[in-house]
C-alpha cells in the first residue's frame, strides 16, 4: 500500500513490528527517535528519569539538552539548577549546549540534529520548525522524554496528513511570516487541527530555508502535530553552504566532536550531505491524503495577526489606516530571528530612529546569527536607531526576563503566539507579523509597513477525502488484554472542553492530591453534576477536540481515578491523547457515534446518563450502542501495551 512522506519516515523509526508490517495513519507504533530535545525542562525530566529507576542514558547521543528559556534569570536558584542540568548532561555523556548558545530548536538545525529525512522529538510544542528543514519534529511532554532517555524509545500515533499546496510567488517584501498568518487566518476553522502538514507544490521553489522555518514552527500555532517541507535543491545547498561554515569555524563548540573520527562535524558534513542526495525520502505519487489545502502565495500580502490570537488576520494596509499605536516591539524568539530576519529588519531602519514612546527589544536565535549579523554590519544598524539587545534566548516571547509588557500597552511582535499575558500584563494586547512590519512600526510608532500594496483576495481552498475503512479488520489482542469493554454511556456534548474544566487548574500543582482527591473535582468547573452521577466502568462520550489547553496529565488521571473506563469523542487534542495513554487510559476517536449523541440527546444538559449500554470490540475496532454499530479508532498493539503495563513510566520500568 502505497505511503506518504510522514508514513515512510515514521516507518524508518518504528521498532518492535512485525516482518512486513506497514505503518499508515491511525496506528500506535513504538518509535526510537534519531533525537530528543529538552531546554530549560531538563531539569523536571530528570527527577521523572530518576523515579523509574533509570540509572544511566540507553543512547547517550540520543538527548540534547539547550538552555534558552529563562537565560536573563541570574538568581542562585536559576544557576544552580543550569548547573545540575549541565552535571547530569557530563556524567550521563549528553550533548549539552549552555545558556547564551541560542535556542535549542536552532541548535538542533545549526548543528545538524535536525536532519532531513530523519524524526526528532522535543518536549517543546515548536518542535515543529525542524520541518523547515525536512526533518519530521514533533512534540513530546516530559514522561515521554524520561522515558526516551532510559530505553531509546516512546510511542506515537500516526496522524492524519493533510497535503499542503503552495502554489505561485510571493511578492517583494512577503515573507514566511506573512504566509503561515495567512494560512492560519484564512483557514481559521481548525481544518487541519492534529494532522501533519507535508508541504508541496511549485511555489516551496520560492521559499528560502529561513522562510520554511518559520512557516513550519508556527504550523503549531495552526494546529497541526508538525508540518514538513520536501528534501530538495534548496535544502541541499542551505545544509553544503553551513557544512563549508562549519569546515572554516572547526569543531568549537559542538558538543559530539567526540564522535568525529576524521575531523568533521560529526553530523554536518559533505559525506551526510551526499548521502542525503543521492537517497532522498519522497512521498508515493498515489499516496493517501486526508485532506488538501491549496493556496496561491502570490495572493498575498504582508499581514498582520491579532490581537489575541492568529485566526483574527488584518493586512498591514488596513493596519496603516487604523494608526493603532504600539508600546513595544519585538524581533525575538525560534521563529523570526536569524539573518535574513534582523537584516530585513536592518534595512527598513537603516538612518532612522525608534519612536520616542516606543521600545524594541532584540535578540538573536543564537550566538552564531548575532556573530553573522555583527559581521555585516545589521546588527549595529539596529542598535544605531535605539534597539535594545537582549541575550540569544526566548525571554519575552514567554514571558520571561526584560521588555514585558505592562498593563494596557500594545505590543506588535516577529514572536509566534500572542495569547494574553503570554508576554506580559493579561491586559496588554499582541499583535503577531514580520520582522520588516515589525522594524517599521517600532520607528513609525504604531503599527506599519515599509510597502503598500493594492487590495486583493486571497486564493485557497480545501478538499477533504474520504478513505472507506477497510473491510473485515483484524487486529491482534495480546495476552491479558480484554477483547471486548462494556459500560453505560455518559454524554457530555461540549466541543473544545478544556483541561480546565476536566480538571480546575487551583489543583495542577497541589503536589500531594491524591488519586481520591483527583477523582473527587473531576469536571467541577465543567458541570459539578458530573461526578455526582457517573458510575464505576462508565464509557463517557465527550464532543469534538476534547481535552484541548494545558497540558496537565490530571485531565486524564482524574477521570480514570473516578471510574471511567475510557473516552470516546469525535476528536482528541493530542497532547490530552498522549497524557491519557502515558498513564494506561484509552482516548478513542468515534466521530459517528458523537454525532448521533449530539442529535440525540442536545445541548440542554452539560452532562447526561443515557441509559444506553455499549460494546467494544477490540479486534474489529467496532462499537455497538442503542442497535447501531459504529467504526472506532484502533487499539492496537502498542496501545494495549501500555494499558497493560498501568503507563509509559511502569513500561519503562519494566524494560530497563
Amino acid at each position: 500500500m502505497a505511503q506518504n512522506l510522514i508514513e515512510k519516515i515514521a516507518q524508518r523509526f518504528a521498532v518492535g513490528l512485525d516482518e512486513g508490517a506497514e505503518i499508515h495513519s491511525g496506528e500506535y507504533v513504538f518509535i526510537q527517535p534519531a533525537h530528543v530535545m529538552t531546554h530549560d525542562n531538563t531539569g523536571a525530566v530528570i527527577p521523572k528519569f530518576k523515579s523509574i529507576g533509570a540509572k544511566k542514558v540507553a543512547i547517550p547521543r540520543q538527548p540534547v539538552y539547550a538552555l534558552d528559556h529563562n537565560v536573563q534569570d541570574t538568581s542562585e536558584k536559576n544557576l544552580e539548577k543550569y548547573k545540575n542540568i549541565e552535571a547530569f548532561a557530563k556524567e550521563m555523556g549528553v550533548d549539552f549546549y549552555p545558556a547564551g548558545r541560542g535556542i535549542g530548536h536552532q541548535i538542533m538545525c545549526e548543528e545538524g540534529y535536525a536532519w532531513p529525512g530523519q524524526m526528532m522529538v522535543a518536549s517543546d510544542s515548536h518542535s515543529n520548525m525542524y520541518g523547515g528543514l525536512g526533518c519530521l519534529g514533533t512534540p513530546i511532554v516530559r514522561t515521554d522524554a524520561a522515558a526516551i532517555w532510559a530505553t531509546g524509545k516512546t510511542w506515537w500515533l500516526v496522524p492524519q496528513v493533510a497535503k499542503v499546496e503552495l502554489t505561485g510567488k510571493m511578492q517583494a517584501g512577503v515573507f514566511g511570516k506573512d504566509i503561515i498568518i495567512a494560512l492560519c487566518g484564512h483557514f481559521n476553522k481548525d481544518e487541519v487541527l492534529n494532522h501533519v502538514l507535508e508541504f508541496v507544490g511549485d511555489g516551496i521553489a520560492h521559499l528560502t530555508i529561513d522562510d520554511r522555518l518559520t512557516i513550519a514552527n508556527m504550523t503549531t500555532e495552526w494546529g497541526a502535530l508538525a508540518g514538513l517541507f520536501p528534501i530538495d535543491g534548496v535544502t541541499i545547498k542551505w545544509l553544503r553552504d553551513r557544512a563549508d561554515f562549519i569546515a572554516k569555524r572547526g569543531l568549537a563548540g559542538v558538543e559530539s566532536d567526540a564522535d568525529s573520527t576524521d575531523g568533521s562535524h560529526p553530523r554536518m558534513n559533505h559525506k551526510n550531505i551526499d548521502e542525503l542526495e543521492n537517497n532522498p525520502v519522497t512521498a508515493d505519487s498515489d499516496a493517501f491524503y486526508a485532506r488538501t489545502v491549496t493556496f496561491d502565495l502570490s495572493s498575498v500580502q504582508p499581514q498582520v495577526a491579532g490581537p489575541g490570537n492568529l485566526k483574527a488576520m488584518t493586512s498591514v494596509k488596513k493596519m496603516k489606516e487604523r494608526k493603532v499605536k504600539i508600546n513595544k516591539a519585538y524581533l525575538v524568539s525560534c521563529v523570526n530571528s536569524r539573518v535574513d530576519d534582523i537584516a530585513a529588519a536592518a534595512k527598513v531602519v537603516k538612518g532612522k530612529k525608534v519612536a520616542d514612546h516606543v521600545e524594541f527589544y532584540v535578540a538573536a536565535a543564537s550566538n552564531e546569527v548575532q556573530a553573522a549579523c555583527e559581521k555585516q554590519g545589521d546588527w549595529q544598524t539596529l542598535i544605531d536607531a535605539g534597539a535594545k539587545i537582549l541575550p540569544p534566548g526566548c525571554g519575552p516571547c514567554i514571558g520571561l526576563g526584560a521588555g514585558l509588557l505592562d498593563e494596557n500597552e500594545i505590543g506588535i511582535s516577529a514572536t509566534n503566539r500572542n495569547f494574553k499575558g503570554r508576554m506580559g500584563a493579561k491586559s496588554a494586547e499582541v499583535y503577531l507579523a514580520s520582522p520588516e512590519v515589525v522594524a517599521a512600526s517600532a520607528i513609525a510608532g504604531y503599527v506599519d509597513g515599509p510597502l503598500d500594496y493594492p487590495d486583493m483576495e486571497m486564493k485557497g481552498s480545501i478538499t477533504i477525502a474520504e478513505k472507506k475503512a477497510d473491510a473485515g479488520a483484524s487486529i491482534d489482542i495480546l495476552d491479558g488484554f480484554p477483547s471486548t469493554m462494556e459500560g453505560e454511556i455518559i454524554f457530555c456534548h461540549q466541543d473544545s472542553l478544556n483541561t480546565d474544566g476536566i480538571y480546575p487548574g487551583k489543583y495542577t500543582y497541589i503536589d500531594d492530591f491524591t488519586p481520591e482527591q483527583q477523582a473527587g473535582v473531576v469536571m467541577e468547573n465543567y458541570d459539578p453534576e458530573f461526578e455526582k452521577m457517573v458510575q464505576e466502568g462508565d464509557i463517557l462520550v465527550g464532543g469534538f477536540n476534547f481535552g484541548t489547553g494545558s497540558s496537565r496529565e490530571q485531565a486524564a488521571t482524574a477521570l480514570k481515578y473516578r471510574g471511567i473506563r475510557l473516552v470516546l469523542a469525535g476528536s482528541f487534542s493530542e497532547t490530552y491523547k498522549r497524557n491519557a495513554l502515558n498513564n494506561g487510559f484509552l482516548a478513542i476517536e468515534a466521530v459517528e457515534l458523537v454525532n448521533d449523541m449530539k442529535k440525540k440527546f442536545g445541548s440542554d444538559k452539560l452532562s447526561v446518563r443515557t441509559g444506553i449500554k455499549a460494546s467494544i470490540d477490540i479486534k474489529t475496532a467496532t462499537l455497538k450502542a442503542d442497535g447501531k454499530s459504529y467504526p472506532i479508532g484502533a487499539v492496537g498493539t502498542t496501545a494495549q501495551e501500555l494499558v497493560l503495563a498501568e503507563g509509559l513510566e511502569s513500561w519503562v520500568k519494566n524494560n530497563l
